[in-house]
């Protein structure tokens, strides 16, 4: 038996958003369901290098697939090493033998699922009404958030902020070339936040940066940066008063959004709706006003990358893309 080897070019394309968005939201329905096995994240810290590697392994039994990412954060490397941030590996396993059946660069997929994942919630919590989203922080990500997000709802302006001017003038001209939609830069983060519909937030901070007086009645909010101990985006009155749900309990309260404010007692386990399968599979309610404010944690599940991989590598087998590889 051989491995079947495909690169970051080979995986971009083969995936789409759509299919990215479908894979996404099986992922998240067959845990609702408790169809997965899935150990919390497990972190080494690179803390004179400004880094971590985490590994991600998971098993989905009602599809019968497993495998493993592995995958760093090095906040320094493009500046450095002229390295992405982010970069990741993921391998397949076939579960009845073991066999290492596929190796494939998890880098764009980590990337693709986590827009898709905001995309779902956003598909189950937003109000059918919204019209205006607005990204914070444009790097590689917020291109993937928009991406899913416009494919869920009937988006007709997007305002973004960044620290960097030239990161959202970047961001405005290549996205404007795939999507055909109004693009803003905002000159202040409270500019790009107050009165959006549905807000991404997708940077590494460790200090909230959204405040509470900015978020209006009925918006949506994915906050996606807080993936470590310690990091939070969002003003913890925002979880205190809106409708929070995680993608998973565990990881969440570990190194989700809301894992500095449970650490220090501000909000509680009860004060959680619950997690987004739950939510897809109708075990819980999302939206009830139109006036809640919702927002999803999203820490990044392994099912989510094991799904996408999954769906990768079939289309690669139907068109003989990648290279084989005797391993053993």
């Amino acid at each position: 038996m051989k491995v079947l080897l495909l690169s970051m070019k080979e995986v971009k394309e083969l995936l789409t958003m759509k299919d990215t968005l479908e894979a996404t939201e099986s992922a998240f329905r067959e845990k609702g369901l408790g169809n997965v096995q899935m150990p919390p994240k497990m972190y080494l810290f690179f803390n004179k290098y400004s880094g971590d590697l985490r590994v991600m392994p998971s098993y989905i039994t009602s599809l019968d697939i497993a495998g493993v990412k592995v995958v760093n954060v090095h906040t320094e490397n493009p500046r450095l090493h002229n390295l992405p941030t982010v970069m990741a590996t993921i391998l397949l396993i076939d579960p009845k033998t073991g066999f290492p059946y596929a190796v494939m660069d998890g880098t764009w997929i980590t990337t693709m699922r986590t827009g898709a994942a905001s995309g779902v919630a956003t598909k189950y919590l937003a109000r059918k009404e919204a019209r205006v989203l607005s990204l914070v922080g444009c790097g590689v990500q917020a291109e993937t958030q928009l991406l899913a997000i416009a494919a869920v709802a009937q988006i007709e302006k997007v305002k973004i902020f960044d620290l960097l001017p030239e990161r959202m003038e970047d961001f405005q001209k290549r996205m404007g070339k795939q999507i055909a939609l109004p693009i803003e830069k905002s000159p202040s983060l409270k500019d790009c936040v107050r009165d959006c519909d549905i807000l991404s937030t997708q940077t590494p901070v460790r200090e909230p940066i959204i405040k509470r007086e900015w978020i209006k009645p009925g918006c949506h909010i994915n906050a996606i940066g807080a993936d470590a101990p310690g990091k939070q985006e969002l003003d913890p009155k925002i979880l205190l008063e809106g409708k929070v749900f995680i993608d998973d309990w565990e990881q969440a309260l570990h190194s989700g959004e809301v894992n500095v404010p449970y650490a220090q007692g501000i909000i509680k386990k009860t004060q959680i709706k619950g997690e987004l399968g739950d939510l897809v599979c109708g075990k819980v309610k999302g939206r009830e006003e139109e006036t809640d404010i919702t927002i999803f944690d999203s820490t990044g599940l392994g099912i989510q990358d094991l799904v996408t991989a999954s769906y990768v590598y079939r289309k690669a087998k139907e068109k003989g893309a990648g290279k084989e590889w005797e391993i053993f």
